[in-house]
């Protein structure tokens, strides 16, 4: 995939069709977090049992759920990189946009529930050391 680079402007107009995305991944990982915890559950609770175990049936009912939610988050994943930027982190729902400053390529960086793109870190840092864009920054 081309390296495409953003100003601050153009990473919050893409945030038009990131952050619903983003929203909802965000709740489909939290989904299947939920779900893996289950299922390790009803593994340990159904060690021995027979097959015909009413956990073994909620197992595979939630294994096949969970299936479909990967399914799902690689493709809203997929989509979002469609749009030249990087999804980070599912759980704060993180997304970094690559961008100049100088001669220096660094991330933009936007979280779910944030307004706009307000934050940017170096390639070579994460989400601990973002840092607040300043008036006419990055433009």
């Amino acid at each position: 995939m081309k390296l495409v680079t953003f100003t601050v402007a153009e990473a919050n107009r893409a945030l038009q069709e990131v952050r619903p995305r983003m929203e909802k991944l965000v709740k489909a990982k939290a989904e299947f977090d939920r779900l893996q915890t289950r299922l390790q559950v009803l593994e340990l609770a159904m060690a021995g049992a027979s097959d015909d175990n009413p956990d073994a049936r909620e197992h595979d009912k939630l294994a096949q759920r969970r299936g479909q939610l990967a399914e799902s988050i690689s493709q809203e994943i997929a989509l979002v990189h469609q749009h030249g930027c990087v999804v980070k982190d599912l759980d704060r729902g993180l997304v970094d946009f690559h961008a100049l400053a100088g001669d220096r390529l660094v991330f933009l960086c936007w979280q779910v529930g944030e307004a706009s793109v307000e934050h940017w870190h170096p390639l070579d840092a994460g989400f601990s050391a973002r840092q607040p864009l300043h008036q006419g920054e990055l433009e």
